[in-house]
């Protein structure tokens, strides 16, 4: 039986290129030369852990509610 799930992921982009990761699972996270490459391989890091939890018979939980925000914070420099 095949299941779907759908995750929130963030991608950023500095100048060693693109950083992705899945907020939704613990340590899932990857990067890539181009955004395509880096939204390719968070979607192979996210299907590897799914496995590694289903092996482990582990609960997949999708998340129920996702905010995206920011904090201003200020340092002395």
């Amino acid at each position: 039986m095949t299941m779907k799930y759908r995750f929130p992921i963030i991608i950023e982009k500095d100048k060693e290129g693109y950083f992705a990761n899945c907020p939704a699972i613990q340590g899932c996270y990857t990067q890539g030369d181009t955004y395509d490459e880096a939204l390719a391989n968070i979607h192979d890091a996210i299907e590897l852990n799914l496995e590694d939890m289903i092996a482990q018979k582990e609960e997949i939980r999708e998340p129920q509610e996702v905010t995206f925000s920011s904090v201003e914070v200020s340092v002395e420099r």
